[in-house]
């Protein structure tokens, strides 16, 4: 599994999963990203197959009183929009 790091979380969450032997791991920072949305990543997360950790789950759902979808893309059957 690889893991980007999103930039609201430090760099050092990074360095420590490298240093556990996560070594596929990255951080939005190191990788000129930053100032990015989330959702703006999303292309780059899919077809990198990472796995972003971040704490910004509003930038996906938006705010929890009244979730929607935030990219535009079709929403699968399973998967609510």
């Amino acid at each position: 599994m690889k893991f980007l790091i999103d930039e609201c979380l430090s760099p050092e969450l990074a360095k420590m999963a490298l240093e556990k032997g996560y070594g596929e791991t990255s951080h939005v920072v190191w990788m000129k990203l930053g100032g990015l949305k989330d959702w703006e990543l999303k292309p780059i997360i899919v077809e990198g197959d990472w796995t972003l950790v971040t704490k910004n789950s509003i930038d996906f759902r938006g705010p929890k009183e009244k979730p929607e979808r935030r990219d535009n893309t079709p929403t699968s059957p399973s998967m609510p929009g």
